[in-house]
């Protein structure tokens, strides 16, 4: 692209018959594309571009199947799930059929022991009338003391049945929350860069790979051209290097373009470099210039990369 600018450059000032206007200097139009690269590879499904479409920001460029990348998703979203519902489990406790069996087994023990402590009253009464033995008075307090550590043990049972599980294992089942979430939001990720959409409105200039075509990582498929892409490049001696400042307004002239038409000046060279063999001539042949480019006005009918222009700056 360049060595065509510099070719019609050339000849444009090959063919001017007029002496050089020292307040005027030749240049050609540039611009700065962007190349559209497939983050992943995989096969084109869909283009919906053509070379010279106007596309606006955000709109769809092309796409890649996705059909593993929608398994590992749906994949990462059921483990999600398992583990939020494990983490959920013992934070609970135990399941209500399992506290009203407990239960039920306190209220039988509670009665059990009800009835242990009556035949131990009666058999104390009998044992101070002497009419019960020893031995009878001491098995009533056996069998009421082994009724009540039985009743304690299944309060003991009911109260941890309602408390959630111990720390350490409620810390690792939010790790592995944790753990599925990132992995799920990975997955969908990687679902998203299936589809690339436009990054800026613009013109394609050129659609490098076509729907059905394996693409490589990085590899491109669109080249696209940003409205505020289009810049203009020329050449300034040391002389009027000082009139060329950042932000400073130049106007624009080539055939077929608008009236009026400017740029902006974005870069100025820190160095300098010897006039671009292409377009030696008597007046400019072995002096040194400096480089410029100015970003071009976005109005209608602006010119093409490629076309030589002449800018002129301000005095």
């Amino acid at each position: 692209m360049k060595r065509m600018a510099w070719l019609l450059v050339a000849l444009t000032i090959a063919g001017c018959d007029k002496p050089p206007d020292e307040g005027s200097f030749q240049g050609y139009v540039d611009a700065d594309y962007l190349r559209i690269a497939a983050p992943e590879a995989g096969w084109l499904t869909a283009v919906p571009v053509a070379n010279g479409a106007q596309v606006a920001a955000g709109a769809p460029l092309f796409s890649l199947d996705d059909a593993l990348q929608r398994a590992t998703a749906a994949q990462a979203r059921a483990t999600l799930e398992k583990a939020e519902s494990d983490l959920a489990d013992l934070l609970k406790g135990a399941r209500p059929e399992e506290i009203a069996s407990i239960e039920a087994q306190l209220a039988e023990a509670e009665a059990s022991l009800e009835l242990a402590r009556q035949q131990l009253a009666r058999q104390e009464t009998l044992a101070r009338t002497r009419v019960a033995s020893e031995q009878t008075l001491d098995q009533a307090r056996a069998a009421a003391e082994q009724a009540e550590a039985r009743r304690n043990r299944i309060r003991a049972d009911l109260a941890t049945a309602r408390l959630p599980a111990r720390a350490d294992r409620i810390a690792a089942a939010r790790a592995a929350v944790e753990a599925a979430r990132a992995a799920l939001e990975q997955a969908e990720w990687h679902l998203t860069q299936r589809s690339v959409n436009s990054p800026a409105a613009g013109v394609v200039d050129d659609v490098v790979r076509r729907s059905g075509e394996w693409v490589p990582g990085s590899g491109t498929v669109i080249s696209l051209l940003p409205r505020d892409a289009t810049k203009v490049v020329f050449y300034v001696p040391e002389a009027r290097r000082n009139a060329a400042r950042l932000g400073e307004t130049v106007a624009v002239e080539c055939s077929g373009c608008p009236p009026s038409l400017t740029a902006r000046i974005s870069r100025v060279a820190q160095e300098a470099e010897y006039t671009p063999p292409v377009i030696y001539s008597r007046e400019t042949r072995a002096k040194l210039v400096w480089r410029i480019e100015a970003v071009l006005a976005d109005v209608p009918g602006a010119p093409s990369p490629g076309q030589p222009v002449s800018v002129r700056l301000r005095p």
